[in-house]
């Protein structure tokens, strides 16, 4: 079992930034690949950012490509998201999760664990 925590949500102005945690317990935080996702009112949990075992590879959906930074650092089990030049369309509940794919995964069904959420809120 892997559980995980995120942390750095809040309520921030277009153009802002914010930084996202997301610290893990349990099992060998490096054994698994590392993805972040969010959720809108109203519409599917999206696919964001994903990171592999040991951060060397890295993807991004194509709506975040160039404002947000994803990365890990195992030695302190926590991955994190830097999210810069924030949009109200980036406002979501943002899911840290972990899958048992090294190489980490855009894919929502290939993920294991899940942490419980941290709103991100972006006003116009």
């Amino acid at each position: 079992q892997v559980q995980l925590v995120e942390s750095g949500g809040g309520l921030v102005q277009a153009g802002g930034s914010l930084r996202l945690s997301c610290a893990a317990s349990g099992r060998t935080f490096s054994d698994y690949g590392m993805g972040w996702f969010r959720q809108a009112p109203g519409k599917d949990r999206d696919f964001v950012a994903t990171i592999s075992w040991r951060g060397g590879s890295t993807d991004y959906a194509d709506s975040v490509k160039g404002r947000f930074t994803i990365s890990r650092d195992n030695a302190k089990n926590t991955m994190y998201v830097l999210m810069n030049n924030l949009k109200p369309e980036d406002t979501a509940v943002y899911y840290c999760a972990a899958t048992k794919y090294s190489r980490g995964s855009s894919h929502e069904d290939e993920y294991d664990y899940w942490g419980q959420g941290t709103q991100v809120t972006v006003s116009s």
